[in-house]
């Protein structure tokens, strides 16, 4: 069930489509991003996701690997974008909690280079 809310989310992004945003987020929701910023509340997020699309495509949101546990999902994926013209991608990690009407209440992500290097060589 919970799954289903996360792939509908990165969708929402993909398509620059808010619609289902309110379907998706809690009122109250807190939502920190991976690099610094956090939006507190339906109404930030809605203008966080306007502002950012103005200036930004996501070309790619795929998702790796889901655990759920309780109302808990931890969510592995990739992520590339362009925006102001620059063309970045990282991996990152999603833990989202879902409240009691199915719809995320607090979402914290982590970002991981997708580079990787080997310094003592490959296995």
């Amino acid at each position: 069930m919970f799954t289903d809310t996360i792939k509908a989310y990165f969708s929402a992004w993909l398509s620059k489509d808010a619609s289902s945003l309110p379907l998706i987020f809690s009122e109250n929701i807190i939502y920190s991003e991976c690099y610094g910023p956090e939006y507190r509340g339906l109404e930030q997020i809605l203008l966080w996701f306007a502002d950012w699309n103005q200036r930004g495509t996501v070309l790619q949101w795929d998702i790796k690997n889901m655990i759920e546990s309780g109302s808990i999902v931890c969510a592995e994926w990739y992520f590339r974008c362009e925006y102001d013209g620059v063309v970045d991608g990282f991996n990152g990690i999603s833990w989202i909690e879902f409240d009691e009407n199915g719809k995320i209440a607090a979402l914290r992500e982590f970002q991981s280079k997708a580079e990787h290097n080997f310094p003592y060589g490959q296995v």
